[in-house]
């Protein structure tokens, strides 16, 4: 085996970055956590606090405890600052251009020996690890939001992934106290594979006038005892999101069953996002 992981570089300070992060300082690994925006990591960090805090409140951990944790990590608006780490995720926006600058800057940043990790929710693992000279150490680790709360981790291998960055990846999944998952480099992977298209049904559904929004949400809350129905929880992730990982889905398989509803693309065209922009199939304040 290679090193051992004692640092943990993240990039992206955003929701999944921040809550990555948390995870790998709690679980008592150093942590350089990295976006382009400093305010981005002003407010990661600032919801790393609230959720400690949280845990103070409620006799979790001691203040001292707490303390620590955010002692473990450091922010920074330099890449180059991930050169320190043992094992970097990425956590940037699904966007397949931004990516495959990461990669190939971390590449350059980071040593042989460094795995370099992707939450990616579709892009391909083996179209990322192209944009490096080590694809053997390429993978997708998927968390789920919110990243403390939710227990899954997919480790995604790519036909690239050697055995030995499997398993240093499983076990950090591991140790953050996550339940691995192993899934194969397929568009959407398993979660995305089964959720978007469930999304996209109901989203059907609501556009052919099969129901009401509510109704349809309703049916699958108590018909099928879902904590959230399923145009509120496309909502929550973000109708771009959504339309996004369909449209991997459509294109990477070439099958018609994975094609976006006409409706969703007509919100997102709308910049009725869901919850982030205030309107979606529901309206927020």
């Amino acid at each position: 085996m290679d090193m051992e992981i004692k640092t943990v570089g993240v990039v992206g300070g955003g929701q999944m970055g921040s809550g990555i992060a948390q995870v790998a300082a709690m679980s008592g690994l150093q942590v350089i956590m990295c976006d382009v925006s400093e305010d981005v990591l002003r407010q990661g960090l600032q919801k790393i606090t609230e959720i400690l805090n949280r845990n103070v409140k409620k006799g979790k951990m001691s203040p001292e405890e707490k303390e620590e944790i955010l002692g473990r990590v450091i922010t920074t608006v330099v890449n180059e600052d991930l050169a320190a780490a043992d094992f970097v995720v990425e956590a940037a926006t699904e966007s397949e251009a931004i990516k495959f600058q990461i990669f190939r800057d971390l590449d350059v940043i980071c040593s042989p020996g460094v795995i370099l990790a992707t939450n990616t929710s579709s892009i391909p693992i083996g179209r990322i690890a192209a944009h490096t000279k080590r694809p053997d150490k390429v993978i997708g680790m998927h968390f789920m939001n919110p990243v403390p709360v939710m227990k899954l981790v997919e480790v995604i291998r790519g036909i690239t992934t050697s055995d030995d960055t499997f398993k240093s990846t499983w076990d950090l999944a591991l140790k953050f106290g996550k339940t691995p998952v192993q899934a194969q480099d397929y568009p959407g992977f398993i979660a995305n594979r089964i959720l978007m298209p469930m999304l996209n049904e109901a989203i059907f559904c609501l556009y052919h006038g099969v129901g009401k929004r509510e109704d349809i949400d309703t049916v699958m809350k108590l018909g099928l005892n879902h904590p959230m129905g399923p145009l509120a929880l496309a909502d929550l992730i973000g109708l771009d999101t959504c339309l996004a990982i369909m449209e991997t889905l459509y294109h990477g398989f070439s099958d018609s069953k994975y094609r976006p509803c006409p409706l969703l693309l007509r919100y997102v065209e709308a910049g009725w996002l869901g919850r982030k922009t205030g309107r979606g199939f529901y309206e927020y304040e």
